[in-house]
């Protein structure tokens, strides 16, 4: 007795296809007289799962079923399902009958990079060399966007390529979403709902776009931001720090509220200053904002929500004749290159951008392997790098901890 599924499956084997639709010419060769008839069921079979008739999971009819359709013996049905198993198109199993693996047309994948700070932010360049690097990503290609002018012009131009990636049905996208604009919220949610009508899936780089702790329910590849918080501030009270400032940029993304829960979190273990507040938000070009903080604080440390904002902290207090680590410790997040090579050499929380990006590519092809998988955060831990600036007189070489 047929099943429906058998059924729908005959029926896709027995559409009429147009003349040379499908069908190259050593195809044509292949079904030519004098072709073994095992040779013709296999080439037949083997099309329908090229071109997507006979798709992954589908049930094959059964060889007696195979061997009336094509007017030949079980045998010669066997000898083609078996070199369709040969080839990993197929799997046989005794009691449930023989399904599609995967198709043969080629497997590679084009996913673009939709990374707004790419070239300005220098965690996102080794993440994506990390990308390439991985072995997994050897049968595949990475489209990169161009870098994205200045923050007010960012939302229209990641808006112009997510339209162009939909466009050009990239496999899937690794997404940066926008930070430091009003608007930011908004155009990240457009951009991932155009995404989504397309059918692309989506990988998060870095930093979720909903406001922390919220998540949205995209893949996340990143760093474990409250962890990181918690571990350099932990690394100055031990070291004997009791007002501790944190400064961070409005408008930031997550990942800094999520080291911003770390700081916090560290000061109550600690029973530190819980009854003010000493994160401050603003430019830390800014002298003005530099002497609110120095002012309201009266900081002996401060942790920066990233190795950029702590290296214009350091120059500001540097411009006002303030002595770091002497006066004010100061440490940051990250470890971007330039970290070891300021004036006094950063202490930092160190990411591995290169694992971020092998950790990425392996999740989009988990997710296009199966779209059903619950939305998942891989966050990667990080290193205290220590260096200078927090005034616990490290080695020459810098240690991490």
């Amino acid at each position: 007795m047929k099943t429906k599924q058998t059924s729908r499956i005959e029926a896709k084997l027995s559409r009429e296809t147009p003349p040379q639709a499908g069908f190259d010419k050593r195809k044509e060769a292949a079904t030519s007289p004098g072709t073994p008839k095992y040779r013709q069921v296999f080439d037949e079979l083997h099309s329908a799962i090229a071109d997507g008739t006979l798709r992954r999971g589908d049930r094959l009819p059964s060889e007696a079923e195979l061997g009336k359709r094509y007017d030949t013996s079980r045998i010669t049905i066997a000898k083609a399902i078996h070199e369709l198993q040969v080839q990993g198109l197929v799997s046989r199993r005794p009691g449930s009958g023989t399904h599609v693996l995967a198709p043969t047309q080629s497997t590679d994948h084009v996913f673009g990079l939709l990374i707004p700070d790419l070239g300005r932010t220098e965690i996102f360049e080794p993440i994506c060399n990390g990308m390439m690097r991985s072995p997994l990503s050897k049968p595949h290609s990475l489209l990169w966007g161009h870098s994205m002018g200045e923050f007010a012009q960012q939302q229209k131009e990641a808006e112009q390529l997510c339209h162009k990636y939909i466009a050009q049905k990239v496999s899937g996208v690794f997404f940066a979403p926008l930070e430091f604009t009003p608007e930011k919220d908004l155009v990240n949610r457009r951009i991932a709902s155009a995404f989504d009508r397309a059918g692309i899936p989506v990988v998060l780089l870095d930093r979720c776009f909903a406001p922390y702790p919220l998540r949205t329910k995209y893949d996340l590849v990143g760093i474990d931001n409250r962890s990181a918080g918690f571990l350099i501030t932990q690394h100055l009270i031990l070291h004997g720090a009791t007002r501790i400032a944190f400064v961070a940029r409005r408008l930031s993304a997550s990942t800094v509220h999520g080291r911003i829960a770390g700081y916090r979190e560290a000061l109550l273990s600690r029973r530190i200053h819980t009854q003010q507040d000493l994160v401050r938000l603003g430019n830390p070009e800014d002298p003005h904002f530099l002497q609110t903080i120095l002012k309201e604080c009266h900081p002996d440390a401060i942790v920066c929500a990233n190795d950029i904002t702590a290296a214009r902290i350091m120059q500001g207090l540097t411009a006002r004749g303030i002595r770091v680590p002497e006066e004010i410790r100061i440490v940051g997040i990250d470890d971007v290159k330039y970290a070891s090579l300021l004036p006094v050499p950063l202490t930092t929380q160190h990411q591995n951008c290169a694992d971020i990006g092998a950790m990425a590519i392996a999740t989009m092809l988990q997710r296009l392997e199966k779209p059903d998988l619950p939305t998942r955060d891989i966050l990667l831990q990080t290193k205290t790098v220590l260096r200078s600036s927090c005034g616990t007189h490290p080695s020459p070489a810098h240690k991490l901890i």
